[in-house]
């Protein structure tokens, strides 16, 4: 038989009930901190996410032609349209000046550049860009929009090689095939010219995206004729980050 174990003096019993409460504290600051970290960091711009994949398709469309209807039941909404047109129409041709004039500034755009802004809608950049001092401007959308918009495919635009000194695009999320929009840019942008994206990194865009976007790195490797000039951060219209390339001149 056993014999019972011997009792503790009576000065271990505080020295034991203290430190099995120290070590319960322990365990529960250590359960709590790495949720703690998760939801206070920010992502930075050129970190990949736990997949690896920075840039990620969005499945569902049957074809490419299912593609472009998704993209029109947007675009030809007549609610929506009415609204870009009018209650909508000042607030972002403002918001809009405040980015190209930041851009000119920065000697990234100027009087003469030839602009064009891809995805424009119903043409609030372009109306921007006409109003700080670039005149020649003109945008593209899969529905025209006389005389500021113009009708193109962004995935092929109806130009010429090297016709534009500066791009602009903040629909960068919409192209199902983000290789044909960057190639597409590259080819109609003339060498030296600038082209600017605005995207977003930090949160999700809307139900007509066709593509999710988690760092800048993607791009770089998709303009293989440019180089990155800047990557700040933005509040364009749910879009967080601007991206900026020149296109290579020819040696």
């Amino acid at each position: 038989m056993l014999s019972p174990l011997p009792k503790l003096p009576l000065i271990l019993k505080p020295f034991l009930l203290s430190l099995f409460f120290s070590v319960s504290a322990l365990i529960f600051i250590a359960s709590i901190t790495p949720h703690h970290r998760q939801t206070t960091t920010k992502t930075p711009l050129f970190t990949t996410n736990s997949t690896g994949l920075d840039l990620r398709i969005r499945p569902g469309y049957s074809s490419y032609n299912a593609y472009i209807q998704h993209q029109l039941n947007k675009t030809l909404n007549p609610k929506l349209r009415n609204i870009w047109k009018t209650r909508d129409w000042e607030r972002k041709v403002r918001v809009f000046s405040y980015f190209f004039e930041s851009l000119k500034q920065r000697n990234l755009l100027s009087n003469a550049s030839k602009a064009l802004s891809i995805g424009a809608r119903v043409g609030q950049e372009v109306e921007a860009l006409r109003r700080v001092g670039v005149s020649e401007s003109i945008g593209i959308d899969l529905v025209p929009s006389p005389p500021l918009v113009v009708k193109g495919d962004f995935h092929a635009q109806p130009f010429e090689n090297e016709t534009f000194d500066f791009e602009f695009s903040n629909v960068f999320d919409h192209a199902l095939y983000p290789w044909k929009f960057v190639g597409e840019i590259e080819r109609t942008l003339k060498p030296g010219g600038v082209c600017v994206l605005h995207v977003a990194l930090f949160r999700r865009a809307d139900k007509y995206s066709a593509n999710d976007l988690y760092s800048v790195r993607p791009l770089v490797e998709l303009f293989k004729e440019s180089e990155l000039v800047e990557v700040k951060r933005v509040d364009g219209f749910g879009l967080d980050t601007e991206v900026v390339f020149r296109k290579k001149k020819k040696m």
